[in-house]
């Protein structure tokens, strides 16, 4: 493996693949094996993601030092998910006794992270639980003032070509505690594949999104999330292409800035928050601009965000068996 794809997972942390896998979209249990076979030891998991906990904790047996397994809470907006429950229901379904990262997961704001949750996720670090606690976080400005404050040793924050953000609010403030970093949604929710409107020139593939984000050494790992094994042999196969040349760097830069952005919009007084699937806006009140990278994006990924948004517009005698649910999970 080139050393473009081999980074240490923070300070004090194990080497790793730069590439981690995510199994959200259900690539099979041959992807994992894949995965793994390929030399990926970072794998990110929800507690529904079945393939992969039930697939990982066979294959990490007898070995698990050679795994990064992160995982943690679901922030829920109007409440979260509990911690140490679902440390020990992630802990069940892995078969293992400590998590790597263990990440509260979704926050859109500051307030959503508040003192009583760190010091909860600090605690079970305290208690050898868990090895790094973090968040994956919306607001990269927040994102920016913890790693410079270095309570939180695990960063999960949103970067791309269209999003480049991260470059001057987060990376900036990483030196004097050296956080783990994980970046997700390489691909933009798969905006960055699709040909805006009035765009003549080429599209991006996936490797080149993949590769532009692997290309800030500020990254450790880069979130990918194949639907199946073909998906992801073709982004490992790009990705050992290593780093991009000069022009390519220029044009991932140029054509991201031409990529929609989705704005959160009032609709009859009613914040409606959106999230995509491969691009495509789950919420009609998301309206897409060509404004500028804004930390306040509010888009949530993957199954997360077409939840939210659906829940918004649920009457309440729906909302909460399924929030009962999420909380099992």
């Amino acid at each position: 493996m080139s050393d473009y794809l081999r980074a240490r997972f923070g300070r004090g942390g194990p080497i790793v693949h730069r590439v981690g896998l995510s199994a959200s979209h259900w690539p099979g249990k041959r992807a994992v094996h894949r995965a793994v076979d390929e030399g990926i030891n970072v794998f990110f998991a929800y507690g529904f993601d079945l393939q992969m906990t039930r697939t990982l904790r066979d294959v990490m047996h007898g070995r698990r030092e050679d795994f990064v397994i992160a995982t943690g809470p679901y922030n829920l907006i109007i409440g979260h998910t509990s911690i140490r429950r679902t440390l020990e229901r992630r802990l069940r379904q892995f078969r293992t006794d400590y998590i790597d990262a263990f990440l509260f997961l979704g926050v859109m704001k500051e307030q959503q992270f508040p003192q009583a949750v760190r010091d909860e996720l600090l605690q079970l670090k305290e208690e050898g639980l868990v090895r790094r606690v973090g968040l994956s976080c919306h607001d990269r400005g927040f994102a920016g003032r913890l790693a410079a404050e270095g309570d939180m040793d695990a960063l999960m924050v949103r970067y791309n070509a269209a999003h480049p953000g991260a470059e001057h609010d987060v990376f900036p403030h990483l030196a004097e505690h050296d956080p783990a970093v994980i970046s997700y949604t390489a691909t933009r929710w798969g905006f960055l594949l699709r040909r805006p409107k009035g765009w003549e020139e080429r599209i991006p593939d996936a490797g080149m999104c993949y590769r532009f984000v692997l290309d800030n050494d500020n990254v450790d790992v880069v979130l990918t999330a194949p639907r199946n094994l073909a998906q992801l042999d073709e982004n490992l196969a790009a990705v050992a292409k290593g780093p991009l040349t000069q022009e390519e760097t220029d044009f991932m830069r140029r054509f991201g800035e031409r990529v929609p952005h989705q704005e959160v919009v009032h609709v009859a007084g009613r914040l409606a928050i959106g999230g995509t699937r491969l691009g495509t806006p789950v919420n009609p009140q998301i309206r897409t601009t060509s404004t500028p990278d804004r930390s306040d994006d509010a888009v949530i990924p993957s199954v997360l965000g077409a939840s939210f948004s659906w829940l918004h517009n649920t009457p309440t005698r729906f909302v909460a068996p399924i929030i009962l649910t999420l909380c099992r999970i």
